[in-house]
């Protein structure tokens, strides 16, 4: 894609979208970008958070992370309502190592193949939301599915890329 939306950039894009935002304390600069660089960008990683005690809980969470890894571990958290929480902006501990024969075919919008390796800076090279779900059979509320669309395509769609580039 190309290199990241600055903070402002990038929320305007996600309220045009049409989805609710929150913006939790000073998310634009809570990041790691001391570890190394964010960008350039080619897409969009989804995941779910797993157990959680309460939304407001996983929020937090995600905003503050583990002694490892530490927080943010994504830029927004989707929760069950389809609201995003902004948490952090820049590099975020949200994607992990992947392998780079895989980031090529993301990148050239082709079939993933198989992940077999770990040799490529996920973190740097993606956007990040966690969805607040089990991921254990939980169902997924319409307006949470609703907002993991609308915010996948609209960030593609701001760097000239197809949904193609957004990954569960």
């Amino acid at each position: 894609m190309a290199q990241p939306l600055d903070a402002d950039q990038f929320l305007a894009v996600l309220k045009k979208s049409g989805v609710r935002v929150v913006e939790h304390g000073s998310w634009r600069t809570h990041n790691r970008t001391h570890k190394g660089a964010w960008g350039p960008v080619h897409g969009v990683v989804i995941h779910h958070t797993g157990p959680y005690s309460t939304e407001a809980a996983m929020v937090e969470l995600c905003r503050i992370g583990y002694t490892s890894p530490p927080g943010p571990l994504c830029h927004g958290v989707i929760d069950r309502s389809g609201t995003v929480h902004l948490i952090g902006y820049g590099r975020t501990n949200h994607a992990g190592t992947g392998n780079d024969e895989v980031l090529s075919a993301v990148i050239a919008e082709d079939a993933l193949p198989r992940d077999n390796e770990a040799n490529t800076d996920g973190n740097a090279r993606f956007y990040g939301f966690e969805c607040i779900n089990t991921g254990g059979g939980q169902a997924w509320p319409r307006a949470q599915l609703d907002a993991m669309h609308k915010v996948s395509a609209a960030v593609c769609r701001a760097h000239g890329a197809s949904g193609g580039r957004a990954a569960p």
